[in-house]
């Protein structure tokens, strides 16, 4: 198969107080709408299941493990995972995860149209701060309560095609991209959370972060030849405001798809795969103009060094 019709759901802000099986009956309502549609594969966005509770502060950060998941499916979930079996319809979603050995990510599944999970990814850059800063317009404490991902940018080939995932500030980062077009990756899914508005800038608002966002995943998806799909939840949520924005984007960089609201709605385009093929086997033909003896400090500096004279 190289066509395939691909949507992204978006979601509006889940209030703190929403049940898990609330949202699991929106995420069901977008995957019978992608149904009629054609779909064959969906993506949902960045903690799925939850508010975005890495901008409220606790001490004791155990206080916040109801709001993680301790296996996948569970029972709250397995309806969705069993109507996307009945649709033969694959699908991502970015969920919480608190594993067996107390370990806390924010952590994306890719699951086949047989309702297996293929791939599991981890959040690798994780943005904010780990402690309360009352400087801050509000507070984005990832760091506080999340570990840094630790599987790497790995893809799977599933319906066919090459698939891998990012999550939101991942999507900012060319190295997350091209670890995976090295792999050959056509398909790349991203679920986000992102406030409005730069907590240290005011004049950072929501129409440069939305630039900012649509140039990250548009250059991502040129730079490797993939299609990709970006996927908010959005809107008011416990108070506080995050930017829509949900893209499709192909090969050539170019938005094919677009949310136009903030609340839950469908995004869908046709993608054909095949299409991946020229930008690999031209501009970026990796084997023939990669100049790797160049690109050291990529993997063994992380801040900047200025030079001393």
């Amino acid at each position: 198969m190289t066509k395939m019709i691909i949507a992204g759901a978006q979601i509006g802000g889940i209030q703190k107080d929403e049940p898990r099986e609330h949202v699991v009956a929106r995420m069901i309502a977008l995957m019978d709408d992608a149904h009629a549609k054609g779909v064959t594969f969906i993506a949902y966005p960045e903690m799925t299941l939850t508010t975005f509770f890495p901008r409220f502060y606790v001490k004791n950060r155990a206080e916040f493990d109801h709001w993680f998941e301790t296996e996948m499916p569970n029972a709250t979930v397995q309806p969705l995972f069993d109507r996307a079996r009945d649709y033969r319809m694959g699908f991502t979603f970015g969920y919480c995860e608190l594993t067996p050995k107390g370990e806390h990510f924010n952590t994306s599944v890719i699951v086949s149209p047989d309702g297996e999970i293929v791939l599991s990814y981890r959040k690798t850059h994780l943005p904010g701060h780990a402690e309360y800063e009352p400087e801050r317009s509000h507070q984005h404490l990832e760091k506080r309560y999340f570990l840094p991902g630790d599987t790497g940018f790995n893809v799977v080939r599933s319906q066919g095609i090459i698939m891998g995932m990012s999550i939101c500030n991942d999507r900012r980062w060319p190295e997350s991209w091209r670890v995976m077009g090295l792999k050959g990756v056509q398909l790349v899914s991203i679920g986000y959370n992102t406030p409005s508005q730069n907590n240290l800038s005011k004049i950072e608002g929501v129409e440069r972060r939305m630039y900012h966002h649509e140039l990250s995943v548009c250059s991502g998806a040129y730079q490797n030849s993939t299609y990709a799909i970006a996927v908010a939840k959005c809107g008011l949520e416990d108070g506080n405001h995050m930017f829509a924005g949900s893209i499709i984007v192909d090969p050539d960089g170019f938005v094919i798809a677009k949310a136009q609201g903030e609340g839950d709605e469908l995004i869908v385009a046709e993608a054909d795969f095949d299409t991946c093929a020229f930008g690999k086997s031209t501009v970026f033909n990796f084997d023939a103009h990669r100049r790797i003896e160049h690109y050291g400090l990529i993997a063994s500096q992380t801040g900047v060094k200025e030079p001393t004279e």
